[in-house]
């Protein structure tokens, strides 16, 4: 059965789209806002998700960006009562599959998410190897033999974007801008400290890789003997 994550902070709305679903045949997760929607993806295998753009703290469009940057590539179907070109403009530039505006007939709706899912299960996940880990951009997750290791939406985010370039020296500035999406406003230290996250959790598995400091430029990940 597959599992449709539906992110709506309108209880009536949130209710309606996610009983229809389950009458589909779905299984679903209905979360109120962004932050418990990027929780759920790193959790979860989904096959599509439906996102509310007008959410509480974290819109949608800055959901569907959070989602791409970390590598996963989960069906997005964009929902808004904003139905201005430069706002579908703005949504499917922030890396969401489909648009469709609010009031909607929930047929329509219903059948968005069947494409969603068909296209889901012909495309292939992005898989990254380094050392002895497997990272899985479309379940944001990452393995070694000895099974999963427990890394949050943001330190797999920073794994992929050193394991993507395995051997070479990834700045600081580069690391904000591919995992928090910017530069401006942020501490720079805020990298270290992920850095030292990240360390304690691959040290406890054998990861075969080992995060290295630069100094004075960024990190870079090597492969090393378990």
């Amino acid at each position: 059965m597959a599992r449709i994550l539906v992110v709506e902070d309108d209880e009536k709305m949130g209710r309606l789209v996610s009983d229809g679903l389950r009458a589909d045949g779905y299984d679903v997760t209905l979360v109120a806002n962004g932050v418990d929607a990027l929780i759920a993806v790193t959790q979860e295998p989904f096959a599509a998700a439906a996102i509310d753009v007008m959410l509480p703290e974290m819109t949608g469009f800055e959901i569907c960006r959070h989602l791409r940057r970390q590598g996963s590539t989960l069906p997005v179907l964009l929902l808004t009562a904003r139905d201005a070109v430069e706002d579908r403009v703005l949504g499917l530039d922030s890396g969401a599959d489909d648009y469709l505006t609010k009031p909607f007939a929930f047929a329509e709706f219903s059948a968005r998410i069947r494409a969603l899912v068909r296209r889901d299960a012909a495309t292939p996940r992005p898989l990254l190897r380094a050392g002895n880990l497997e990272l899985d951009a479309g379940a944001v997750r990452a393995t070694v033999a000895d099974g999963v290791v427990p890394l949050s939406t943001k330190e797999f985010a920073l794994l992929w974007v050193l394991a993507s370039r395995v051997g070479e020296t990834v700045t600081r500035s580069e690391i904000l801008t591919d995992v928090w999406g910017t530069t401006q406003h942020i501490d720079p230290t805020i990298v270290d400290q992920y850095v030292r996250y990240l360390r304690r959790k691959l040290d406890r598995v054998r990861s075969g890789v080992a995060v290295v400091t630069e100094r004075g430029v960024g990190y870079q990940l090597r492969e090393v003997s378990t």
